[in-house]
């Protein structure tokens, strides 16, 4: 294992943030948030008398130590670390100290982890609304910190936000009173008890509202569409408590979800107490409850054990697809968990062939010194993450062996962070009568070597050979004999089989006779699931159905999620993407930009 590489730390930490204390002013007028940080810093070695935090694109005004102003500069900018900001204490301290680092400042209009929509880009389209997305490094666009995910600490939060609109943050809401300051504003409270690494960090701010769904879950999103995500999301508790029951006591106190506008670039995001996700969620169907799972399950994997670098994000989301997998098997069948095995490897197929198998991007352990990681971004560590995992589940005897497994690890490591060196000496040491078996395992070839796994594993095929058998049909069927297809066909496969259907259709180059006779018997253009929709459309554009082509690219406008954007822009044009750019998070524009390869 390469040394791993802290980001605003030297491989010795010389002090670690325990508390953070936020107070934001959100001016929407001016795209930035007024910001006052008070960071309580524990001091990890003598002589003590200088710190370096993140920031990107920060305006810093004023600096205090314990009460005494202190002095600080901003170090050179680096092409995505931004600039750090150092700090010069007026005393010393020593290992064991800790001091009360205050800091005044603003974010910049254009700091990555804001994401500012004018009333035209939200349902209801009278009010402004703001949210932020920190993962991986962008918190320090938002506050100057420690921006690694190896340092952990509790939050308390007030903001100040237009009266009309309600503030929520990624921790428990602690009251709200009018802002004395401003009598057209009011000041919303947050505090988050739990330790949790900055990239959770998180801010909504919008004309909100709620329903209960369940005895510690509320839904919120935009009048418009409230009801329908309750519906939506009415399993919630089912679920959390599955997850309890594989991987142990929920601790995060609330958990509720925020149904975000169109243009959330990610399916969802964990941030505790209040798991952010995209409106393509919203199927009519609750037939996404797949990532509602996964966000649940990160619960564990991920905010209460933390990959300590970027380097070790396959920890967070390995783990966390395999419990959301567990919780599919607990709730529906160990067929579907097979099945959803099955497509994952087939998305890890994808990936690999998108990146290239050469590419040490793939490895499932990649180095990423000098890599900005929003680039390094893909199913990779999800899926070869999994793959692994289930892999050692069959060799130490199935799914209950090994979740039991999982379980110890995160009551081991919670509260803190790890890397796959301490993860696979807890697998060693926690299997020690099968130490033979696991040295037999290719650790090379699954950690640090690029491509596809050295392991293929056995899925089952049950739910599998029904979609295969219907698109195999299609793709035989001679002219004469589309009349034989029927409504029924679609009608025996449950949600994620009809995507499997759709995906194994894409590899197919089917006539444009066919897919026009698909849409008359399976009426696809109205199936509202996005998952579904998505492969539809790039299907009809493949078969060059010009009247497909508007369809699809209203969906890859109309909607920002990076998983559906870049695919239907691929297939289509680069024209409207230049027309729509504005509209699209920065993160997602940036990554279309490059797979169109289009210059500026």
């Amino acid at each position: 294992m390469q040394q791993t590489r802290r980001d605003s730390l030297d491989p010795k930490p010389q002090c670690a943030t325990k508390h953070l204390n936020l107070i934001y002013h959100v001016d929407f007028d001016r795209h930035v948030l007024k910001g006052k940080v008070a960071l309580t810093v524990e001091v990890l070695e003598d002589k003590f008398s200088s710190l370096t935090l993140d920031s990107k694109d920060l305006k810093i005004f004023k600096v205090s130590a314990n009460g005494q102003a202190a002095q600080f500069a901003l170090g050179t900018k680096h092409k995505f670390k931004g600039s750090p900001l150092e700090i010069t204490l007026p005393f010393e301290l020593s290992r064991g100290q800790h001091v009360i680092v205050e800091i005044e400042y603003e974010t910049s209009p254009s700091a990555t982890a804001l994401q500012w929509l004018t009333p035209k880009q939200t349902a209801g389209k009278k009010h402004p609304y703001l949210f932020s997305q920190c993962q991986a490094t962008h918190c320090r666009t938002m506050v100057p910190c420690q921006d690694t995910p190896s340092v952990k600490h509790t939050y308390y939060a007030q903001v100040s936000v237009p009266r009309e609109l309600v503030a929520l943050m990624s921790a428990l809401r602690d009251g709200q009173e009018p802002d004395p300051s401003d009598s057209s504003r009011v000041i919303y409270r947050f505090r988050q008890p739990v330790s949790m690494p900055s990239y959770l960090i998180a801010i909504v701010v919008g004309a909100l509202e709620s329903r209960e769904i369940g005895p510690r879950s509320r839904v919120w999103s935009e009048k418009e569409c409230v009801d329908e995500a309750a519906f939506e999301f009415s399993e919630t508790e089912t679920m959390l408590k599955t997850a309890e029951s594989l991987a142990g006591p929920y601790v995060w106190g609330q958990y509720d979800v925020l149904v975000l506008p169109p243009s959330f670039p990610y399916g969802g995001m964990e941030n505790p107490c209040l798991t952010f996700v995209t409106p393509t969620v919203l199927a009519g169907d609750r037939s996404l409850a797949g990532v509602i799972a996964h966000e649940i399950s990160h619960s564990w994997t991920g905010n209460l054990v933390t990959n300590r670098t970027w380097e070790h994000f396959w920890l967070n989301e390995g783990h966390t697809v395999y419990i959301e997998r567990m919780i599919a098997r607990c709730m529906e069948s160990e067929q579907l968990r097979q099945f959803k095995g099955i497509g994952g490897w087939k998305e890890l197929q994808e990936s690999v062939k998108q990146f290239g198998a050469n590419n040490v991007l793939t490895n499932l352990v990649p180095n990423l010194h000098e890599v900005d990681t929003d680039e390094a971004f893909s199913l990779v560590p999800y899926e070869k993450g999994f793959a692994l995992l289930y892999h050692l589940e069959e060799l130490m005897g199935g799914p209950e062996v090994f979740m039991g497994f999982v379980k110890s690890y995160i009551q081991l490591f919670a509260y803190g962070s790890v890397t796959t060196e301490e993860w696979k000496n807890y697998l060693f040491t926690y299997f020690k009568d099968k130490v033979d078996i696991l040295n037999k395992v290719d650790w090379n070839g699954w950690m640090h070597t690029p491509g596809m796994p050295p392991v293929k594993p056995q899925y089952d095929t049950t739910m599998a050979d029904a979609c295969t058998a219907l698109c195999q049909r299609w793709v035989k069927a001679k002219e004469e004999y589309l009349a034989s297809f029927t409504e029924a066909d679609v009608k025996k496969l449950n949600s994620p089989q009809l995507i499997e259907f759709m995906a194994l259709l894409l590899q197919e180059p089917l006539p444009l006779s066919h897919v026009k006779k698909m849409q008359e018997v399976y009426q696809l253009n109205s199936v509202k699931n996005a998952e579904v929709r998505f492969r539809w459309l790039r299907i009809c554009v493949k078969a060059h159905w010009e009247e497909a082509v508007p369809l699809a690219l209203k969906m890859a406008t109309e909607q920002g999620r990076m998983k559906f954007t870049r695919p239907l822009f691929n297939d289509e044009a680069v024209k409207t993407f230049k027309e729509h750019r504005g509209a699209l998070h920065p993160v997602t524009a940036m990554l279309v930009v490059k797979d169109l390869k289009i210059d500026g």
